[in-house]
């Protein structure tokens, strides 16, 4: 039997008092429609419905390269009314998973759980226990603990509203069920809406089976109305991240105070100060350190590499025991060979730093190949732009920049070469020269300093 997965995402979502629609909201960088896509997928979704009504121009925009069904949900007449929206493209023999595009935690793991529990020509719930259940449906039950429906706060008695264990309103149905049932879902009720709810009591009264599955976190089932719950749910997904990477070994100097918008891979004993922020895919090898308020975005560090504070690294390759910082910004395509230092207010781009080679203090590099032990003094730049086209500098092994020099691209200085303080190389320098470009020194006697007038 196939699973199809329909996820509800046709809201406005008013209260988040925003043009974006609700369900695009990030958590983790990320939508929060799209961790709902991702968890489908990874319990094997063959067939992925996006219920749509608001914003449906941004929506497809934002999640134009995945995999999805778009069905349309014209006038959002209640959580039946848009699974009904699917029906006439689900096939016979599946399952269907009713999911939310505002329910951004909800686990592969609990959903397995509620697949493996969900009955032919029945339906699985998931529900939860809750200290306060405002705002949800209730379960209710017979004496023996038997599923017999749900009702909706709003139609609830005081002895209903009593009950803790709520709904989640994410379900799995038989098809064929799903098929007979939802065209015959009625709206008189309170909110004049159809409740995907009332397929309990109708599969009750058919005597088909009814599981319920009870989520082991609230978190997993809680939605996103506004703003703050978002940002609730944000600190409960960073905590669980958190959680994960002193688990493989990492040791956190403050786990409220990091944030993984994105997968992040850990050696052993790595440190990570507070205020460090992931994005992308992280690769950590062995014992790399980080300190405070560094932001790492799609590149990999390997063993004993030293990240000093307030450093941004992006789409780079680290190499084994090479130092960074304070205050560096990598940019994407660089890449450090083992033992390479980049220090303070340097910025790389495109750029390959040797073996042993450094580069600092106060410099721009970008466009540039460094072979090992080269030395790039304090001020350096490559000028890698004319207005229009970027060239390439080369610096081969065991080259000497003084420092405050300028390397006009395209340009090389050959192996063991030194260039002179404050020269403006344009042309190539060979091996074992040493270059000198600068104006000759005048020293003027009796000069009188401008003086305000």
């Amino acid at each position: 039997m196939t699973l199809a997965a329909a996820i509800l995402a046709a809201g406005q979502g008013t209260r988040m008092r925003s043009s974006l629609p609700k369900v695009l909201h990030p958590l983790a960088n990320k939508p929060m429609v799209q961790h709902v896509i991702d968890a489908a997928k990874k319990i094997g979704a063959k067939d992925i419905h996006l219920v749509y009504g608001h914003g449906a121009e941004m929506l497809q925009q934002q999640l134009q390269s995945q995999p999805v069904n778009w069905v349309q949900q014209a006038e959002q007449l209640g959580t039946g009314h848009a699974v009904m929206q699917v029906l006439p493209s689900l096939a016979d023999a599946s399952q269907l998973l009713v999911l939310y595009g505002d329910v951004p935690l909800i686990q592969p793991e609990t959903l397995q759980q509620l697949l493996a529990a969900t009955p032919e020509n029945g339906l699985a719930l998931l529900t939860v226990q809750l200290n306060n259940p405002t705002g949800y449906g209730r379960i209710i039950r017979n004496p023996q603990g038997a599923v017999l429906g749900i009702v909706e706060q709003k139609d609830a008695s005081a002895e209903q509203l009593a009950i803790c264990e709520g709904n989640s309103g994410i379900m799995c149905i038989d098809a064929e069920f799903a098929k007979s049932a939802l065209p015959q879902l009625s709206n008189s009720n309170a909110q004049q809406e159809y409740y995907l709810t009332d397929l309990v009591a109708m599969a009750v009264a058919e005597n088909r089976p009814v599981h319920a599955v009870i989520a082991s976190n609230a978190a997993e089932v809680s939605g996103a109305n506004d703003r703050v719950q978002l940002a609730a749910l944000e600190r409960v997904y960073q905590s669980w991240q958190a959680e994960k990477l002193m688990r493989n070994g990492a040791s956190l100097a403050d786990p409220a105070r990091i944030d993984i918008r994105g997968e992040v891979t850990t050696g052993q004993d790595c440190k990570i100060d507070i205020n460090v922020i992931f994005e992308g895919k992280v690769t950590l090898g062995d014992r790399v350190e980080i300190a405070a308020n560094c932001i790492l975005k799609d590149c990999s560090i390997a063993d004993d590499t030293i990240i000093k504070a307030n450093s941004m690294i992006e789409d780079s390759q680290i190499a084994q025991a090479c130092e960074i910082g304070p205050f560096a910004r990598l940019r994407p395509g660089t890449q450090m060979d083992a033992k390479a230092k980049i220090g303070n207010f340097v910025e790389t781009k495109k750029t390959r730093v040797g073996q042993g080679s450094k580069i600092n203090h106060l410099s721009y590099v970008g466009d540039a190949e460094l072979a090992e032990g080269v030395n790039i003094g304090a001020g350096t730049i490559t000028c890698n732009y004319d207005g229009v086209n970027k060239f390439k500098t080369q610096i081969a092994a065991n080259a000497f920049i003084g420092s405050n020099t300028s390397l006009v691209a395209p340009v090389s200085v050959a192996e063991n070469a030194t260039v002179a303080a404050g020269s403006v190389i344009t042309k190539k320098v060979e091996a074992g020269q040493l270059a000198i470009a600068r104006g000759k020194q005048k020293n003027l006697d009796n000069w009188q300093r401008p003086v305000k007038k």
